[in-house]
């Protein structure tokens, strides 16, 4: 069988499990020929034993492809990186995604927030959730975290949309790229100055060997992460509440039974995980699940494919909460793994929450279609339609 990538135009609309699925048994290793621009294969894995080995060994696959990529729209960037020059800049940052940093984010900034969020729909009775919510929350606590002002959300939110985009619509990216570093740059300049204790501040005056940063790698760091810890997360939670207001029983259990609320995060991100693709470059010729790989070719890891592996998981397109916990690729593993793991299922720990403290009797609107995850690259719902009591 011939598998074909979804047209770009229709990435945000795509459904793609049936054919990743059929892959999965048929097809593990998804060969698409070279050609007369670029005459060498390209592969993607779709079982979860190929994706974690290929994420595993930076040696044999190396992240570089991603400066390729992604740098026309992010500059410097660590993601794409390898070795001991990626783990010195990432131990940069690392320490404010630490799990004994995230009470201090809790306290300061993501219950402030999520209150505040809820305080202006709850009064309502009815609300799109995607909105007035998912897509404001995450974006507003990166903001806070590294040190911009957290009532420009929106304009970020949409350079971040633009930007992780960027290789499907270069002008779009570029331009918004160029926008953030502009405004960024009065802040940087600030922080030089007068630091005030958040990431910006320690990023501008952090030094690497006795160097402090250049003003590319530093507008790099910070073009990944507000994208980063943006985008990502806000599909997360809109996947999160669609598959809880989607089954009336779960719901119904969580809502009386608020320890659950781990196993539904985690059960969603193996389900429908936001981020899908992970590339990496062969620096040799290999092989994957018996299929050659020659050197030079990237590899996608579809680790949204990966986590529906029937070889891993039963029936792994049912949503089940009490599934024995196993280990899924949503934010992949080996030396790239997602810096940002820990904050994010905090905001959507604390997110689940308050959603189901403050909007009672919270129910899909019966006057909407019913919502939709789509997408190709990452997934979420596009609108959230919902009710529930004023209060």
């Amino acid at each position: 069988m011939k598998y074909e990538q979804p047209n770009y135009d229709d990435w945000e609309d795509a459904q793609p499990h049936e054919m990743w699925a059929h892959a999965r048994e048929h097809c593990p290793v998804i060969e698409y020929p070279g050609n007369e621009w670029n005459p060498t294969p390209s592969f993607m894995t779709t079982r979860f034993a190929e994706a974690d080995a290929v994420l595993r060994d930076q040696r044999t696959f190396s992240a570089s492809i991603n400066a390729d990529a992604m740098g026309p729209f992010m500059g410097e960037l660590m993601l794409g990186l390898d070795g001991a020059e990626h783990r010195i800049y990432r131990n940069l940052v690392a320490h404010a995604f630490r799990r004994s940093s995230l009470e201090r984010w809790r306290t300061e900034l993501i219950d402030p927030l999520i209150t505040q969020l809820l305080d202006d729909i709850a009064p309502r009775g009815s609300a799109e959730l995607v909105a007035d919510l998912t897509s404001k929350y995450p974006v507003q606590v990166i903001c806070g975290i590294v040190g911009v002002p957290t009532e420009d959300h929106e304009q970020f939110n949409e350079w971040a949309v633009s930007i992780n985009y960027g290789p499907l619509n270069p002008e779009e990216g570029r331009a918004a790229s160029l926008a953030m570093v502009e405004y960024l740059a009065p802040l940087i300049e600030q922080r030089r100055s007068e630091p005030t204790g958040d990431l910006l501040s320690e990023l501008v005056h952090a030094e690497i060997e006795g160097e402090r940063l250049s003003e590319e790698k530093l507008y790099g760091f910070l073009r990944l992460l507000l994208p980063a810890g943006a985008e990502t997360t806000y599909r997360m939670f809109g996947n999160c509440l669609v598959a809880l207001l989607s089954d009336p029983d779960l719901h119904r259990r969580v809502r009386n039974d608020r320890t659950l609320i781990p196993a539904l995060i985690e059960e969603t991100l193996r389900w429908e995980t936001s981020v899908n693709m992970v590339s990496r470059i062969a620096t040799t010729n290999t092989e994957l699940g018996g299929c050659p790989i020659p050197k030079g070719a990237p590899v996608t890891v579809l680790n949204g494919s990966a986590g529906r592996d029937e070889t891993r998981w039963k029936s792994p397109d049912r949503f089940d909460i009490d599934r024995e916990p196993v280990k899924h690729l949503a934010f992949g593993t080996g030396e790239h793994q997602c810096l940002g793991m820990h904050l994010a299922r905090l905001e959507l720990e604390v997110g689940i929450a308050a959603v189901l403290d403050r909007l009672a009797n919270l129910a899909l609107d019966p006057a909407h279609d019913e919502p939709v995850i789509s997408g190709y690259a990452f997934r979420g719902p596009n609108e959230l339609h919902v009710i529930y009591d004023r209060s």
